[in-house]
Parts: C-alpha cells; structure tokens; sequence
C-alpha cells in the first residue's frame, strides 16, 4: 500500500449503509465529518467501531473516514466495524484470519421482522374472545 492510496470497503446491519475509506495515517476516526467521540456518545458503539483495528493491532496506523446513513446508532456502528474489516483485507490479506476469527467479516443478518396483514404485527395478534 503507497503512501496516499485510498481504500474503500462497504458496510450494512440493519438499515444502516456504512462506506468506509482507510488511508495511512495516525488513527484519526472521523464519521459523518465529526470526530468519533462527538459522533457516539456510548462507550460500546466507539469499541465496536474500534474492534477490527484492535484486532488486527492497526489502530495507529490508519486513519478512518466513514459516511454512513440510515438506522439508528449501533447499526450505524456495526455497518461501519464491518467496513473497516473489508478495507483492511484489501490492504493486507494477512489480516484475514484474524478479522475471521473475531467475526468482523460476517454481515450481520438480523433484520426487522415484516408486518403480517390481519395481525397487529409481525407476530402479535389482535385480541381474541371466545365468548
């Protein structure tokens, strides 16, 4: 990977559409134009943004630039873990085993359950009497 070469890898969980670029840098974050703290107020949606880098012991080395959109805050965070992970593999393919070992290259599949017609929704029923 040269110097100023640009990687992108693309994210989804849920409803959330994370693209991710990597380049060399210091390990600066930044999500829809705002640093990574300012963007997720909660500790667990920061770790899990900074899990793949953990990981694969990167976390200096890349700075990260995220535009995501749709869903709510951990789907966002998610979308982009998963980004993060498929960047890192196409600048070095070593990291592969590790990010598979850890999950962070596994879509998540878990999705909103539709609404059945004649139900109140995608499991619950209207109320039922007998007499």
């Amino acid at each position: 990977m040269t110097e100023e070469q640009v990687i992108w890898g693309t994210g989804r969980r849920k409803t959330s559409v994370a693209r991710v670029r990597i380049k060399k840098g210091v390990g600066k974050i930044t999500v829809n134009d705002k640093d990574l703290d300012a963007y997720f107020a909660i500790d667990r949606e920061r770790g899990i943004v900074r899990s793949p880098l953990k990981s694969t012991k990167t976390q200096g080395d890349f700075d990260v630039l995220a535009n995501v959109r749709g869903g709510g805050l951990t789907g966002q965070a998610g979308a982009i873990s998963l980004g993060i992970a498929r960047a890192l593999t196409k600048s070095n393919i070593a990291h592969v085993e590790c990010l598979r070992e850890g999950g962070f290259l596994t879509r998540d599949s878990r999705m909103k359950e539709r609404k059945k017609y004649g139900q109140k929704g995608a499991r619950k029923s209207f109320q039922w009497t007998k007499r």
